[in-house]
């Protein structure tokens, strides 16, 4: 499975823009829109709090069939045998990440520039997320990238891109145009009137 990942549409979620509606219920009807790939990021969960979202989420994921990426969190992508984990550069380094999961896992690694993506590469990951490609309300410290510099960017390596940041239905297009292999959202897709809709007309404007 983890060579023949479809990263066309990665959801990253984010509870707090929920509005009140059903965590679960909000990431089956984003699946069922065309979601590919899912990346659990609990901000403000205890460990525990964490744990029992991302059984709940990978008893979801298992039964469309997509993988669980778990952001930041090695033991609970271990704890819950999520099918990866995502890092950024200021988590735990790639190449460490990489011998405590092992090779049958996916590993994602944040990038804001071709040298981390290159160096993220070097140490086992398996795709990188670069961005933030526009602003975004939904992450405070990040480093915005231009469409030219991800292009660049998917150039450089032999991995999988994906953009994220501030990606909506009005830039989606131009983000595809740079030749990467997926998009990332957040907001996008979960603050949307009808989960499904936004998802569905994300990827068809993506692809």
């Amino acid at each position: 499975m983890k060579h023949n990942i479809d990263y066309g549409l990665y959801l990253v979620t984010d509870r707090d823009i929920l509005k009140g509606r059903s965590f679960i219920s909000t990431l089956e009807e984003a699946i069922a829109g065309g979601v590919t790939i899912v990346q659990l990021r609990e901000k403000n969960a205890t460990s525990l709090e964490f744990y029992q979202t991302a059984v709940q989420v990978k008893a979801l994921t298992s039964k469309y069939g997509i993988p669980l990426m778990i952001n930041d969190r090695l033991d609970i992508a271990l704890a819950v045998d999520a099918e990866g984990l995502h890092v950024g550069q200021s988590d735990l380094p790639a190449s460490v990440a990489r011998k405590i999961l092992g090779e049958g896992k996916l590993l994602g690694v944040s990038a804001a520039n071709i040298e981390e993506a290159l160096k993220a590469q070097a140490e086992g990951a398996d795709y990188i997320g670069v961005g933030a490609l526009f602003p975004t309300n939904t992450k405070t410290d990040t480093r915005l990238v231009n469409l030219a510099q991800l292009a660049e960017i998917k150039k450089a390596v032999n991995i999988p891109v994906v953009g994220i940041g501030g990606i909506q239905e009005n830039n989606v297009t131009a983000v595809g145009e740079t030749g990467i292999d997926g998009i990332a959202v957040v907001s996008a897709i979960l603050a949307a009137g009808s989960v499904k809709e936004a998802a569905m007309r994300l990827r068809k404007h993506f692809m």
